[in-house]
């Protein structure tokens, strides 16, 4: 891990990043684009200008930072991930994470596009992440200590904060979207998994699958951050049911899911912007 990189993704963004504590990052998965509301816009940097990240090299990652206003708030929204399957490294796939990190962020809700496991699930069905199963053997933590990334041997039993995932859930009631909870499957990608491999993180107690989300949430809550995690399905996994898997079949369920999605993404950041003043 070079960093170094870091350091200097920092100091490409505008000082407005910095200037106070923002309380929410986001980090969002396939098929956003421009689908956050955004009271008041402050900073915004392509992916591409940030050295170490780069612009992202799957479709639907719109790939850009934005520092904005909401509720009355500070959010931090990053549009797109890196992921390990690129072949760039671990900087570009934790990035988000050391940046919000080095802002003061407190607060992360990270999402994803995910195979759909359980059996009782559905393409469009929302899940919010209760635990992960790291299948990879993979972990961005190998390595010298990094000051402010936690202990040598963090803990990890509660990855997905109890609290902020009620948060999420106290959103989804308000809007009467049917909310999920259920674990997650990292798998480095790019291929999707074969059926056996779907049977296999079945019978470890996995209900959905993708290639994201746990490398950053590994290091986010190592570093103190309070993270909840939320996955759209967007296809039903390998072997269950006959359709052939495709990214397109990702994208075109996450256009779909999209507009309920950023819909529960605001009502959450509304009853954190409230809690803030209860606090």
């Amino acid at each position: 891990m070079k960093l170094s990189v870091f350091k200097k993704a920092a100091a490409a963004l505008p000082e407005d990043f910095f200037d106070a504590p923002p309380a929410c990052g986001l980090i969002l998965g396939s098929g956003w684009g421009n689908a956050l509301t955004a009271d008041r816009v402050l900073a915004e940097v392509d992916y591409a200008d940030i050295p170490g990240l780069g612009a992202s090299t799957v479709v639907g990652h719109a790939g850009k930072v934005s520092l904005y206003i909401r509720h009355g708030i500070r959010v931090v929204a990053f549009h797109g991930r890196r992921h390990w399957y690129e072949g760039g490294g671990w900087e570009p796939v934790v990035m988000p994470a050391e940046l919000l990190r080095r802002m003061g962020v407190k607060n992360l809700l990270v999402t994803n596009a995910a195979g759909g496991i359980n059996g009782k699930f559905r393409p469009g069905t929302l899940m919010a992440i209760t635990d992960h199963i790291n299948t990879t053997g993979l972990n961005p933590l190998v390595g010298p200590v990094v000051p402010g990334w936690g202990e040598r041997f963090p803990d990890q039993s509660e990855v997905y904060d109890t609290g902020l995932t009620g948060v999420l859930a106290q959103a989804a009631k308000s809007l009467r979207i049917p909310l999920k909870r259920g674990i997650y499957a990292f798998t480095s990608g790019p291929v999707f998994e074969t059926p056996a491999e779907i049977r296999a993180y079945a019978a470890m107690g996995a209900d959905a699958v993708g290639m994201s989300t746990v490398p950053e949430c590994t290091l986010a809550s190592a570093c103190g951050i309070r993270v909840a995690g939320l996955s759209c399905i967007t296809n039903m996994a390998a072997g269950i049911g006959n359709r052939h898997l495709g990214h397109e079949e990702v994208l075109e369920q996450s256009k779909k899911t999209t507009p309920v999605m950023a819909k529960l993404v605001d009502a959450f950041l509304q009853q954190l912007a409230l809690d803030f003043q209860l606090a």
